[in-house]
């Protein structure tokens, strides 16, 4: 039997790549945004204004992904900056992962701009992994107009870390008998599941690289960092039993989660974001005639930290007061009500037919009631649009009454694979 084989393939800078390849190739623009100081970047008037894609020139004036764009335009007056055009990427990842699958039927796609393939056992149709990876990076440029990196190894995880090695355009691998030599020098920080937070508890151990992480204690990792300690302890050993999931499968759950126009501080604001999720969703789950009997509810401080902490329901919903009142409760158990929150998700899971609901004596009348109102107002807003009915307490708030994923500007292009 063959040894596993798998790639990791991730588009570099790929909104502003995408940008570029467009505009040069399509429109016939003289000047390539590759080449100059420039970003993709959100609306500034609003919290999404961040940088989505930096090009190299502009790494160079230590601008950051993730970070606002008034920051990046202090670092580097001369910045170009772009709107996204949610539309030509998802076209441009579509065109992307033909391309994979024509080389395995084993893709899965990771995100808009990175996939995960099984190479194992293609040896003998296309040559040595790094050179069929070498004919997978030059084709899509050649066809695409866009430059790739792919990382190589035995499993998931070493497989990516391959990939950010150094970039761009740029093929590595990393096989276990690799690690000592190519991953266990780097920064802990550089480790997959490993944010900032968690740097700094390591470093105070003394922790300061992924070879000192892979040779600590596990217990004392335990003990300072639970679950997490152990997970990242193995994958400073490059052990992932993670597989590549490329079968297409039924919808197991509906969620969605939004950046909030401002960090919030106070238990009404984030259940009012709660709320405008939970109108999203549950929509979600009616249309397709479903209910959920699990919710989960998901919190990125504004440290970037991400948590989550999930509910099993007696009787599955998809009535929007119910999965609220849950979502709420999740949440309180969740947050320690001291450090700003900067995004919220609600998800569901655990599906059941939407025609089946295992009644409770004493609200009967209150779920019935409930489901048809929530129905009657789904009916309004298919006719007459999402904004022709919304719940009082959203008046003059800066919130949207149905927030999440999908933001009213991309709904025109963007697919699940995005949100």
């Amino acid at each position: 039997m063959s040894n596993p084989i798998i790639f990791h393939v991730d588009v570099n800078s790929a909104f502003l790549s995408w940008e570029a390849a467009y505009r040069v190739g399509i429109l016939e623009e003289t000047l390539d945004l590759r080449d100059i100081p420039s970003a993709v970047g959100g609306d500034i008037e609003k919290r999404k204004g961040i940088i989505l894609a930096k090009s190299m020139p502009a790494k160079k004036y230590d601008i950051k992904t993730g970070e606002p764009v008034t920051s990046a335009l202090l670092k580097c007056p001369s910045l170009t900056i772009v709107k996204p055009n949610y539309e030509l990427y998802v076209r441009c990842s579509k065109a992307f992962m033909e391309i994979l699958k024509e080389y395995t039927p084993l893709v899965e796609q990771y995100s808009i701009d990175e996939a995960y393939m099984d190479m194992t056992g293609t040896q003998g149709l296309y040559g040595s992994p790094v050179t069929i990876a070498n004919l997978i990076k030059n084709r899509i440029y050649k066809e695409l107009g866009f430059t790739v990196n792919i990382g190589i190894s035995s499993n998931k995880l070493l497989a990516k870390m391959a990939g950010d090695l150094k970039k761009p355009n740029r093929v590595h691998t990393l096989f276990p008998e690799e690690i000592e030599e190519k991953m266990w020098p780097l920064n802990v920080r550089e480790l997959f599941f490993v944010g900032s937070a968690t740097e700094k508890k390591l470093k105070m151990l003394g922790i300061n690289t992924i070879g000192k992480l892979a040779k600590a204690d596990i217990n004392l990792l335990k003990v300072h960092l639970k679950k997490q300690g152990e997970v990242i302890h193995q994958y400073a050993n490059g052990i992932d039993f993670m597989k590549i999931m490329h079968e297409t499968v039924p919808n197991k759950g509906y969620g969605n989660s939004t950046t909030i126009p401002f960090d919030v501080r106070s238990e009404e604001s984030a259940k009012l974001v709660l709320l405008s999720l939970c109108e999203t969703v549950c929509t979600r789950l009616r249309a397709d005639d479903v209910k959920a009997g699990c919710i989960t509810v998901t919190l990125v401080d504004t440290y970037f930290e991400h948590s989550s902490h999930q509910k099993t329901l007696t009787s599955a919903t998809h009535v929007t007061n119910e999965v609220y009142e849950h979502a709420c409760k999740v949440f309180d158990a969740l947050w320690n009500h001291r450090t700003p929150i900067r995004q919220l998700g609600v998800h569901t899971s655990r599906l059941t037919d939407g025609k089946a609901y295992q009644y409770n004596i004493f609200d009967m009348f209150k779920y019935d009631k409930y489901e048809k109102l929530d129905k009657a107002i789904d009916n309004i807003r298919n006719k007459y649009g999402e904004d022709s009915v919304m719940r009082a307490t959203f008046i003059d708030s800066k919130l949207e009454h149905m927030a999440g994923g999908i933001s009213k500007e991309k709904k025109s292009g963007i697919t699940k694979a995005q949100v």
